[in-house]
């Protein structure tokens, strides 16, 4: 190329070249190959900007540990509320960057408003969101460690906005599964029909066979939806993925490839990089800091308690950090565990029980406000799992290879518990999201058929080999490691090289 540009400006050919001049050519080549060498080998920064909720920092932050044990530098940021309820179960020091493999992680905190309520000011938090996320991104270019990439999780569209605008590649992680990204695609896009206000009651068909009903499909894209911010903020980024270089899901090929291959198809690219959890080198870091904002007192007990069960005989029951049953329905399931004479670990924040029910329970339940959930669900006495299905705990009793009784309240969750009894065999339908009474008769007869039995056999082999699958994809050379290689290589390839001062 340099032979070439001064042949066309000096009107020479190439062997007519000085030799001061070709030196000297040899000696820039030599200079450009250092300082690209020299990049190759500096760790890559990559800014992680997460929704201030459990269920959205959590897999963000699994992610970065994952992208740090494979030697990047990753800068955490949500707010300063966030951080301060993470810091109640974990020890968070500020700007205190912490060895994990081959690279480390350090959080960064923004304050910002929240409303009287309590709940998150979608205003304010992309106003001093904006402000703060690209003051950082000024601030390391100064300092010359640019940022190479920013990823965002759902909920907060403008950070690849901010992005774009100082020219840095952008990714989502996208925290719930390919199936709905599909759906979500295919709503947006309006590629398939779907319930309206003329027709609310309409099936939806999927790209292959796979139909859902008007009640499996998340219920924030229904025209029934009672909150319909939340379909917003969800579909927000699909509309416009031309600002996004790649959209990384915490799952694995072997579970959705058919959805996976679908979105592809889109023009999109997506990087399937889970189970998160499960990364054998992240987890063997120094830093176990989950994301958690809510700390167990009695973790050790909780596992001494297991400890003393048989094999497969315990039912863990949790609806995760947001779904609050009635009482009426509280009563149910206890009636339900009750006659049904199972042991059960049941993780509930606060509800009254029948008179009664403890003391006829004592022994053989265990009812605590939180509980170390991976813990629990690799533990051999458990034998299967009341979940709400939200994705990360789908995600975590999937790879983890326990089966599921699903009760799902809202969004994503109706469309996660279809797929995890019609699609992926691993469940037993319990409830239906539609806030409809599960009878204590039904909880019984459904605790029965996941713990004994030839249906409970199927469950157990069905969840078994997911178990094996999702271990194979995130060892070294899986399916989803060899993702996550890939996803680094996208963005050296992006090169920080691209990125302008502001």
């Amino acid at each position: 190329m340099y032979y070439t540009q001064l042949q066309e400006t000096f009107g020479m050919p190439f062997y007519s070249v000085p030799t001061n001049l070709r030196v000297q050519s040899q000696e820039r080549k030599k200079k450009q190959n250092k300082r690209k060498m020299a990049s190759n080998e500096a760790p890559i920064h990559i800014l992680l900007v997460s929704f201030p909720a459990q269920g959205h920092i959590n897999p963000l932050l699994r992610l970065g540990k994952c992208l740090a044990a494979k030697g990047a530098s990753v800068i955490f940021t949500t707010t300063e509320k966030a951080g301060k309820d993470m810091g109640i179960v974990d020890d968070i020091t500020n700007k205190l960057a912490t060895p994990i493999g081959d690279g480390s992680l350090i959080f960064e905190f923004f304050d910002h408003s929240l409303l009287d309520n309590g709940s998150v000011n979608h205003a304010e938090l992309e106003r001093i969101g904006r402000q703060f996320v690209s003051q950082m991104i000024k601030n390391h270019a100064d300092s010359n460690k640019p940022i190479s990439c920013v990823i965002n999780n759902p909920f907060l569209p403008w950070v690849c906005d901010i992005a774009f605008e100082h020219n840095i590649p952008s990714a989502l992680l996208w925290t719930n599964s390919s199936a709905v990204f599909a759906v979500c695609y295919d709503y947006v896009h309006k590629l398939v029909p779907f319930p309206s206000n003329e027709e609310p009651y309409i099936d939806v068909q999927l790209n292959s066979s796979i139909v859902l009903k008007y009640n499996e499909i998340p219920d924030y894209i229904h025209p029934f939806n009672p909150f319909p911010i939340l379909g917003t903020l969800t579909t927000a980024q699909i509309k416009d993925m031309s600002k996004v270089f790649c959209v990384l899901v915490d799952t694995f090929e072997e579970l959705e490839h058919d959805f996976i291959d679908y979105i592809s198809k889109k023009s999109i690219t997506i990087r399937h990089v889970g189970p998160l959890f499960k990364n054998p080198k992240a987890n063997g870091a120094s830093n176990n800091t989950l994301g958690d904002f809510t700390k167990s007192n009695d973790d050790s007990t909780i596992i001494e308690w297991l400890n003393t069960k048989p094999k497969g005989s315990v039912v863990y029951i949790s609806f995760g950090t947001i779904v609050n049953h009635t009482q009426e329905q509280v009563n149910e399931i206890a009636y339900g565990l009750l006659n049904s004479q199972v042991s059960f670990l049941w993780v509930l924040k606060q509800h009254v029980f029948p008179d009664g029910f403890l003391e006829e329970t004592s022994g053989r339940g265990k009812v605590v406000k939180w509980s170390p959930q991976e813990q629990v669900l690799a533990h051999s006495s458990v034998a299967c799992f009341i979940t709400h299905c939200g994705w990360n705990s789908s995600m975590e009793a999937i790879t983890l290879g326990v089966p599921m009784l699903t009760f799902p309240a809202f969004g994503d969750q109706l469309t996660n518990a279809k797929f995890l009894v019609d699609v992926f065999g691993a469940g037993i339908r319990l409830g239906y999201g539609d806030k409809k009474l599960v009878t204590r008769d039904e909880v019984k007869k459904c605790l029965l058929e996941a713990i004994t039995g030839e249906k409970a056999e199927r469950l157990k082999q069905n969840a078994m080999k997911w178990k094996t699958a999702a271990e194979d994809a995130m060892a070294v050379g899986g399916s989803s490691d060899r993702h996550l290689d890939a996803f680094i290589q996208d963005i050296k390839k992006h090169g920080t090289g691209n990125i302008q001062k502001m």
